[in-house]
C-alpha cells in the first residue's frame, strides 16, 4: 500500500509530541491570537466546542480557561499529540484522534470550532472549510490560523539561488483565503508575519523536525547531502532568518 502523505504527517507530528513545546514559540503566540479572536464572539457559556489539531494544547488551554463550562471536543491527527494534551491537569473534555478535514460529525452541532496552525496540512482546504462550516449551529463560528503564502520565503530563496526548488508546501495567499470566506455570508481574514532568527541553516532544520513539520509538498524529493549544504550556505548568507506568514480566518453562520 502506498505511503499516504497524511500518514507521513501523522507520524512526523507523533514523533514530535514530547518535545514540541520547547521549539514552538511562534505556534504559542499564534494560538493565543486565535483564542483572542474567539473570545470576541458572542457565544453561550455552555457552548459546544470543537478543536481541530490540538497539538500539545496551546490553544486548548486558552479555550478551556475562557469557557470553563463548555462541552469541549479536542482532536488531532496524531494520537501522540492527543495523549500529550490530555495529560494536562488543567484540561478537561473529550480527547480523540480525528483527521480534521474529514470530521466524524453530522449536522449543526457546534457553537465554535477552532484550530491553530493545522489547516495548512489539509489536502483540500476549501472542501474542509465547507464540511466544518456545515457543523456550526446558527450564530456559531469557525476560527482558524494557517500557514500562508510567504512562509519560509527565505528558505525558498536560498534554494532558488542554488537552482533548486524547496520542498516547502505551497500555502494559500491572503487573497485566496479571502476568496474562500467570500463564499460565506459572514467571514473575514487577515495575516501577520513572525520572523525568527535561527542563526544557522542546521538550526532551522532542527526546528522543523522538533515541531513535526518535515513532510514536503507532494512530489518533492529530498536533496542530496551536497545540494543541502549549498542551500544551507545560501540561507546563512541571507541572514539565517525564516518568516512564518500566518493567515487568520473566521467564518460564521448567521
Amino acid at each position: 500500500m502506498a505511503d499516504k502523505r497524511t500518514d507521513r504527517i501523522r507520524r512526523a507530528f507523533g514523533a514530535a509530541a514530547e518535545g514540541y513545546e520547547d521549539s514552538a514559540a511562534v505556534q504559542r503566540i499564534v494560538a493565543e491570537t486565535v483564542a483572542k479572536l474567539a473570545a470576541q464572539r458572542r457565544l453561550p457559556d455552555r457552548l459546544r466546542l470543537l478543536e481541530i489539531g490540538c497539538g500539545t494544547g496551546f490553544l486548548t488551554r486558552h479555550i478551556r480557561a475562557q469557557w470553563p463550562q463548555a462541552d469541549l471536543a479536542v482532536t488531532d491527527l496524531a494520537p501522540e499529540m492527543v495523549e500529550r494534551a490530555s495529560r494536562d491537569p488543567r484540561l478537561s473534555g473529550t480527547f480523540f484522534t480525528m483527521d480534521g478535514q474529514w470530521p466524524c460529525f453530522e449536522g449543526q452541532w457546534f457553537d465554535l470550532i477552532v484550530s491553530s496552525m493545522a489547516f495548512q496540512w489539509f489536502d483540500d482546504l476549501a472542501g474542509a472549510l465547507e464540511r466544518l462550516f456545515a457543523l456550526l449551529r446558527p450564530g456559531g463560528s469557525l476560527i482558524f490560523s494557517t500557514m500562508a503564502e510567504r512562509s519560509f520565503g527565505e528558505w525558498r530563496v536560498a534554494h532558488a539561488a542554488c537552482g533548486l526548488f524547496a520542498g516547502t508546501p505551497d500555502y494559500p495567499s491572503l487573497e485566496t483565503l479571502r476568496e474562500m470566506v467570500g463564499a460565506y455570508p459572514d467571514g473575514a481574514a487577515f495575516d501577520e508575519d513572525y520572523a525568527v532568527d535561527f542563526g544557522s541553516g542546521r538550526a532551522f532544520l532542527t526546528h522543523l523536525k522538533a515541531i513535526g513539520a518535515t513532510v514536503p509538498a507532494e512530489g518533492r524529493t529530498p536533496l542530496s547531502a551536497a545540494a543541502l549544504r549549498r542551500v544551507i550556505r545560501a540561507f546563512e548568507d541571507g541572514g539565517a532568518r525564516a518568516t512564518y506568514h500566518v493567515g487568520f480566518v473566521r467564518v460564521s453562520r448567521v
